[in-house]
């Protein structure tokens, strides 16, 4: 390494290093006065001790991360957030972020990232959103895109807009997730129990995300865009229900239906009464 190669010729020289030399022979610059040359040599060894302490926060983060689905947040020495994004394998994109092949090209704010945190989700809808919140809530200094989505910049149906509850995997194996959205941009994720132990209360509480005046709890970024754009696209045959149409009993059938998650599931025709 550079470091290692600096630090070395700097023991070899002793108390009075020839910088010009040290430009030279590691740096590869030539004919730099004596104090270019030390400001030269000073500033790679600060650049390279940041890059070894980078490499190190990743080797650290990377043997922590599962190799699952989720969003993760990095962040620095201040726990300022430097970037949120989102992931299939949470260790494999982790590791793509601290290759080596990196470094030059990645710039100040991630050159400080010291640690990260995730959530792991069960589903790439899920994902989605949740990275879209991180970012709204977080505003991190590497995301490019901070701002919420609007409804009017996507090309979508209009009879897609409108209010639904799309679901999908959870990451607990025994349980669904709940995504709902409204046309005027709000959203949230409910967790329910497959076998209907708490769906009264979930359901309750869905209902009251669609029709309460006041909405209190629900008051995020206005993230529907993200659904009802997947919804139009790789999400089109996920299975998704009215909130206004017999919503707990259909949504009780669809639990309890063994192919959820296996089939995409045509609501009306499993509905039982």
């Amino acid at each position: 390494m550079l470091r290692d190669k600096l630090l070395a010729r700097l023991a070899e020289m002793g108390p009075a290093p020839d910088h010009q030399l040290l430009a030279a022979e590691v740096l590869g610059i030539q004919n730099a006065s004596p104090e270019l040359a030390r400001r030269l040599v000073s500033q790679a060894l600060v650049v390279e001790d940041r890059r070894e302490m980078w490499r190190r926060a990743g080797e650290r983060i990377c043997a922590a991360a599962p190799a699952t689905p989720g969003v993760y947040v990095l962040r620095d020495e201040a726990n300022r957030a430097l970037y949120v994004g989102k992931a299939v394998n949470l260790r494999r994109r982790l590791r793509a972020h601290f290759a080596d092949r990196r470094w030059r090209a990645i710039g100040r704010e991630m050159a400080g990232t010291c640690d990260a945190e995730w959530t792991e989700v069960g589903s790439e809808l899920e994902a989605l959103v949740r990275e879209q919140a991180l970012i709204a809530d977080l505003r991190p200094a590497a995301n490019v895109q901070v701002g919420a989505p609007e409804l009017e910049t996507r090309a979508l149906p209009h009879a897609l807009v409108r209010d639904v509850v799309v679901v999908v995997p959870s990451v607990e194996i025994d349980s669904a997730e709940l995504v709902c959205a409204r046309p005027d941009g709000g959203w949230f994720i409910q967790r329910t129990r497959r076998n209907g132990a708490d769906l009264a209360v979930h359901t309750k509480r869905v209902s009251r995300f669609f029709l309460s005046a006041l909405r209190r709890g629900f008051d995020r970024a206005p993230l529907a865009p993200v659904i009802y754009s997947w919804l139009a696209g790789r999400g089109a045959d996920d299975t998704r229900l009215d909130p206004h149409d017999h919503f707990r009993e259909r949504l009780a059938a669809v639990l309890r239906d063994d192919e959820l998650f296996v089939a995409r599931l045509d609501q009306r025709a499993v509905i039982r009464f």
